[in-house]
C-alpha cells in the first residue's frame, strides 16, 4: 500500500504573568490547571466536533511517548480504498 504523510502543527505556550510582589507558586499553579483540566479538553472536543462534518477523514489520537500535558497528537487519516468515501 502507497501512503503519503504530512504534518501540520498548531502549538499553544501558555504564560502567566504576575505582579511584582508574587513570590512564586503562591497561587500553585492554578492558571496551568485551569487550562489542563478546562479550557485543553473543550479546545480538543471542539477539534473533533469540527472534523465530524467532515466523515471522509478519520481522526483519532496517537500517542508518540510523550505526556499528555505535553502533547496531544490527533492523526486525520483519508483513505481511497474506498470509493465512497471520497
Amino acid at each position: 500500500m502507497y501512503k503519503e504523510e504530512q504534518s501540520f502543527n498548531l502549538r499553544f505556550s501558555l504564560e502567566a504573568t504576575f505582579p511584582d510582589e508574587y513570590d512564586g507558586e503562591d497561587d500553585e499553579r492554578v492558571w496551568l490547571k485551569q487550562w489542563e483540566t478546562q479550557v485543553k479538553p473543550d479546545i480538543v472536543k471542539s477539534i473533533f466536533q469540527t472534523l465530524e462534518r467532515y466523515p471522509e477523514w478519520a481522526a483519532r489520537f496517537r500517542n508518540r511517548g510523550m505526556a499528555a500535558t505535553d502533547e496531544i497528537e490527533i492523526v486525520l487519516e483519508k483513505s481511497y480504498s474506498d470509493p465512497s468515501l471520497n
